[in-house]
C-alpha cells in the first residue's frame, strides 16, 4: 500500500485463473475490466462506478470449464486489495447501508469495515442460484463473491434482496446496494479522531 494514498496492486496465479488488479478508494469510479465473463465485468464495473473506486481487473482462467474459478478468484484478490487499501482504517466511516432499486428488483446492503469477517445473505428467489446469466454467469456465483469479498477484506456484509423476478436486475442490484454501502463504510470522516472502534483497532 502506497502511505499517502489509499491504493493496492495484487497479482494471484493459480492452476486455474491468473488475476491482475489496482484499485483505487479514493477514486471517481472509473474503471477497466476484463475478466473474461461478461456478465462478471458489468457487475465490476458497476460496483466501481457506485463505490467510487478506481478499478483494473485482468484476469484469465478456466472458463471453458466454468466460470466459478476465475469469478471466485477475481472476487479473492479484490477483497484482499481492499483490506490492503484500507491500511489501519484511521478516520474511515466504518459503517454503510444502501437500499438499491433497478426495476422490480430491490436489494438491501450494510457493511461494517470491522476486521470480522462475516456474511449474511438472503431473499434471493428459489432456483436464482440455478439461472445462467448473460450465458456464463449463474446465479450462484453472486453469493460466492460476497463470500470471498467479505472474508478477505476482514468485512461483515449484510445483503438482503426484498424483490424481484429478473435474475439480472437481481443481481445488479445486490452488487449496486453492496457499492453504495461500501462507499460510504470506506468515506473519510473529518469528525472520526483514529480508528472507529472502543478496541482502537480494526
Amino acid at each position: 500500500m502506497d502511505v499517502m494514498t489509499r491504493t493496492a496492486s495484487l497479482t494471484r496465479s493459480t492452476s486455474e485463473s491468473t488475476v491482475e488488479l489496482q484499485l483505487d478508494l479514493d477514486g471517481t469510479g472509473r474503471s477497466s475490466i476484463d475478466t473474461s465473463v461478461p456478465f462478471y465485468d458489468h457487475m465490476l464495473t458497476a460496483f466501481a462506478k457506485h463505490s467510487l473506486t478506481d478499478l483494473t481487473v485482468r484476469a484469465s482462467g478456466d472458463t471453458d470449464i466454468d466460470a466459478h474459478h476465475t469469478v471466485e478468484d477475481v472476487a479473492i484478490v479484490l477483497g484482499r486489495a481492499i483490506r490492503q487499501a484500507l491500511g489501519d482504517k484511521a478516520g474511515i466511516s466504518r459503517y454503510g447501508d444502501a437500499l438499491v432499486p433497478l426495476d422490480e428488483a430491490l436489494a438491501q446492503a450494510v457493511v461494517d469495515i470491522s476486521g470480522r469477517p462475516y456474511l449474511v445473505h438472503m431473499g434471493e428467489p428459489a432456483g436464482f442460484e440455478h439461472h445462467l446469466i448473460g450465458g456464463h454467469f449463474t446465479g450462484s456465483l453472486v453469493r460466492h463473491t460476497f463470500e470471498a469479498l467479505s472474508f478477505q477484506a476482514a468485512l461483515t456484509v449484510h445483503v438482503r434482496v426484498l424483490g424481484g423476478r429478473d435474475p439480472h436486475h437481481i443481481a445488479e442490484a445486490e452488487y449496486k446496494a453492496f457499492a453504495r454501502a461500501f462507499r460510504q463504510a470506506k468515506a473519510l470522516d473529518p469528525l472520526i479522531d483514529g480508528v472507529p472502534s472502543t478496541k482502537g483497532a480494526l
